[in-house]
Order: structure tokens, then C-alpha cells, then sequence
């Protein structure tokens, strides 16, 4: 039976070796979304737009939330949302996949060649292109009602980093487990829902007792919602410590995730 490397080179040259078939992948799942609708992918700018505009009603006017103390501004608060939103919904769209993506390519588990490890970066990569059509969203509104956006924005890809590492590792996981366990599906559904609601996506930290902040900070979005925020919104340039130890962990946990998948990929023809 053949073997497959977990050391943390074979995971990246992985990605590098099939990035062609990865870009192609990515390109069918980006299109096959939206085959046979009328709009097509018009439904990419307006699906954020939508959520957003639900989601700044619900929270701006029917709870009058306000983000920081003395602003009414309806706007600032779409905005600040809207950012938080970026990152939430990248990472939740993987995970939520995660768990059914073998057993939704079970065609590709019984072919030798196929490398099975790339599903996940197609996954990622897919939501990242979902993502990019979101930002931009936020630029132009950005523009319209303060002007020009601040310069660390360009710290945001930066920032993502811990994020799409993070995510990679978790999506690596999941994708095994949920060949071996099919409740993993709708466990992960229910644990990305409450993590929606315990990350500082439609409040600030500093809103909560200093108790529940530090129980907040424990959830890895937590941070990277609060820089992502403070490099878009407020100008803010990331700390570097901060960053960088976040990108360490990031790296372990997607090395974990990795070796995982790689260690159990051996019995998946078994199970299907």
C-alpha cells in the first residue's frame, strides 16, 4: 500500500506541484456555482450586499447597535460589519464544506494519481475568490461615503495568513473525519453557527466585561477579526508580535491537519 509523506515540506510542494490542476479545479467549482442562473456571477456582488444590508437593519435598527460610543452612523456600522463578514464567512464556507469533500469526490478516492490532499486548497481557493468580489464590494462603498480608504489596508492579505493556514489545517481534518463519521456535518454546522455569535463579528470586545474578553480571546477569530477591522476601519498597522505568533500557531495546526489526513487517506476506498 502506498504511502503518503506528513512532513511539513511534502505540504507545501504538494500545492505547488498540482497548482495547475488546483487553478482548474478552482475555476470549475467558481463557475459550476453559478451554471444555469440567469444573473450568473452577478450573484457573487449581490448575495454580500444583500446579507449585509439584513444583517445592518437587524442588528443597527432593531437592537440601535452602535459601534463605538457617540456614533450613530448606520453607515460606519455597515461598514465595520461588513469587514468582519470577509473574514467570518471565508472561513466558515470552508469548514462547512469540509467534512463532505471526499465523500462528495468519492469518484476521485479509488484513482492512485489523484492527489486527494488538494481538495481542501480548492475549496479554500473557491472562497477566497468569493471573498475578493466581497472586498472589493466594501472599497466602493468604502469610497462613496468616507473616501479614500486608509494605507494599511494593504496589511489585510497579511493578516489573513494565521486565517487561510488556520483553515487549511481544520479543512484537512474535517475532510477525514467526516468520511469515518457523517455526523461531523451537522456538528460542524452548529459549531460554526455559535461561533458566529461568540467572535466580536457583530460587537466590539471592548463592549464585553473584561471576563468574557478574555474568554472571547481564546476563539482563534477573535484576534484576527480585531486586526482585520483596525487595518481597514480605523488605520491601524498589525502588531507584529501578535502577528507573527499568530502565523506560528496557524502553521502547527495546519502541519496537524495535514499529517491527519495524510496518516487515515489509506482506508477512505475501505469506507466508501
Amino acid at each position: 500500500m502506498r504511502n503518503f509523506s506528513i512532513s511539513p515540506k511534502e505540504m507545501l510542494v504538494s500545492f505547488w506541484r498540482n497548482r495547475k490542476l488546483i487553478k482548474t479545479l478552482i475555476k470549475r467549482e467558481v463557475i459550476g456555482r453559478y451554471r444555469g442562473s440567469v444573473m450568473g456571477m452577478m450573484w457573487s456582488f449581490f448575495n454580500p450586499i444583500l446579507m449585509l444590508a439584513v444583517y445592518t437593519f437587524v442588528f443597527s435598527v432593531v437592537f440601535k447597535a452602535r459601534w463605538s460610543a457617540g456614533s450613530d452612523s448606520k453607515t460606519e456600522f455597515a461598514l465595520v460589519l461588513f469587514a468582519g463578514l470577509l473574514v467570518f464567512n471565508l472561513f466558515s464556507e470552508c469548514l462547512n464544506r469540509s467534512p463532505t469533500l471526499i465523500l462528495a469526490n468519492a469518484n476521485y478516492v479509488k484513482k492512485v494519481v489523484f492527489p486527494l490532499e488538494i481538495l481542501p486548497w480548492v475549496t479554500l481557493g473557491a472562497a477566497m475568490f468569493h471573498m475578493s468580489i466581497s472586498f472589493l464590494v466594501w472599497i466602493i462603498f468604502y469610497i462613496i461615503f468616507f473616501g479614500q480608504p486608509h494605507i494599511t489596508l494593504l496589511f489585510f492579505p497579511v493578516i489573513l495568513i494565521p486565517l487561510v493556514l488556520t483553515t487549511m489545517g481544520l479543512s484537512w481534518l474535517l475532510a477525514s473525519l467526516g468520511v469515518y463519521l457523517r455526523d461531523v456535518a451537522q456538528i460542524i454546522g452548529l459549531v460554526t453557527t455559535t461561533l458566529m455569535f461568540l467572535s466580536p463579528l457583530f460587537y466590539p470586545l471592548s463592549s464585553l466585561p473584561e471576563n468574557y474578553q478574555k474568554m472571547l480571546q481564546l476563539n482563534p477569530l477573535t484576534i484576527i477579526l480585531e486586526q482585520a477591522r483596525a487595518a481597514l476601519i480605523w488605520g491601524q498597522v498589525p502588531e507584529p508580535m501578535s502577528l507573527g505568533l499568530s502565523i506560528l500557531i496557524a502553521l502547527i495546526i495546519s502541519w496537524i491537519g495535514f499529517a491527519w489526513f495524510q496518516k487515515t487517506r489509506k482506508g477512505f476506498a475501505d469506507v466508501l
